[in-house]
């Protein structure tokens, strides 16, 4: 709320003096005594009193002399009054004067108030269960469109392109492969990729003096999985360029002789002509389907950061990922999880950080001289290898 506020008072200052902030929406009912019962929006209340109260003196309000007998609630009060209060002893006394006067002037809700308590109730639930949730690529669309207010001609451009792909793919890419990749070239575990995790990719402000934002500035238009970029009209520059990229190594897999072997594995046999017939051949068990995301991942990874296909690389980057598939008859994400990031499981035949290495990696054959362990099942016998 803190940021999103600071936000809102510097795209008042730079964009027009009626630029107005809705901070959300209020549901009251009124009873007969004429007193208003907050039917949603209470966090967001006691949250802007103690905001309030941090930056005037001598603000009052008759929230302030309610009793709170849940230990949650006091708890959760006393935590928030002292992060916003900490946030403020950085901040010089300008920057309150800013707040005080956002409230004033930039800042507004949205108040409905009903005299029945179930029409409260019903707007209540339409308000918090009833339509789609936003998928978290539109929420950056939104945001990083917000970023280009002063480019109007750009920001009409990228909202054709952006709207000109399937936003399925494009859930997709971040889910499947930019975010894990992310993770994992940490060394860190990755996990979902809901609208909790959009700060990942905000990108820089422009005009950030920061040295690594300049350095980012600079880098512009290339891109790196690993390294952030500059928030606004390089994100949509982004979003294309990573789904070219995934496409491309798709087809290098389907159409390079050098690579049919790993073709006819992943594709089950079957000797298919094009990347889209490749990726609907449904082979295998889910455990399958993960191990296929892991090398995608991988070459992706290895791909974006050498801009080649070296033969010994991708088989080594293959034989990796596949080697988890060998290694486990079960397997689902948490496997590709700990696979990916060297987990020292004695189950697994390798427990080599691929991400890292490529991460860490200065030229391309550091990948191609890889030490990677191929295991075989005795147990199985050798034309179903």
């Amino acid at each position: 709320m803190l940021s999103d506020i600071t936000n809102a008072i510097s795209d008042a200052d730079r964009y027009r003096t009626d630029f107005k902030y809705r901070i959300g929406t209020i549901i009251l009912h009124k009873t007969k005594d004429d007193i208003f019962d907050v039917v949603d929006g209470q966090q967001r209340i006691i949250s802007l009193v103690l905001l309030k109260q941090c930056i005037e003196e001598d603000f009052n309000c008759t929230i302030l002399e309610k009793k709170f007998a849940n230990k949650a609630t006091q708890y959760n009060i006393h935590r928030n009054y002292t992060f916003i209060r900490e946030w403020f002893s950085l901040k010089s006394d300008e920057a309150k004067k800013e707040f005080v006067n956002a409230f004033e002037n930039i800042l507004e809700v949205v108040v409905i108030c009903v005299d029945k308590v179930s029409e409260a109730f019903q707007l209540f639930d339409s308000q918090n269960t009833r339509g789609k949730a936003l998928d978290p690529h539109d929420l950056l669309k939104a945001y990083h469109l917000r970023e280009m207010k002063k480019y109007p001609y750009e920001m009409e451009h990228a909202v054709t392109k952006l709207e000109a792909k399937d936003t399925a793919q494009i859930g997709e890419l971040f889910d499947l492969y930019l975010f894990p990749i992310w993770n994992w070239s940490r060394g860190i575990k990755s996990r979902p990729f809901t609208a909790k995790e959009i700060d990942t990719y905000k990108g820089i402000a422009e005009g950030s003096t920061y040295s690594y934002a300049r350095r980012a500035s600079r880098a512009m238009p290339y891109f790196q999985i690993t390294e952030p970029f500059i928030a606004g009209n390089d994100f949509f520059e982004m979003v294309e360029h990573y789904m070219y990229l995934l496409r491309d190594i798709k087809s290098e897999i389907c159409n390079n002789p050098r690579f049919k072997e790993i073709k006819l594995v992943i594709c089950g046999g079957k000797d298919v002509e094009t990347p889209e017939d490749m990726d609907k051949v449904k082979f295998g068990s889910a455990g399958f389907g993960y191990t296929k995301n892991l090398f995608y991942c991988a070459l992706l990874c290895y791909y974006d950061k050498f801009h080649n296909f070296d033969e010994m690389a991708v088989k080594k980057i293959f034989s990796w990922a596949f080697m988890l598939r060998v290694d486990m008859e079960n397997l689902g994400f948490d496997s590709n999880n700990k696979y990916a990031i060297g987990d020292e499981n004695s189950r697994y035949t390798n427990t080599v950080a691929m991400f890292s290495k490529i991460s860490f990696a200065h030229m391309h054959n550091e990948m191609a001289g890889l030490q990677i362990k191929v295991r075989r099942d005795p147990d199985i016998p050798s034309n179903d290898r």
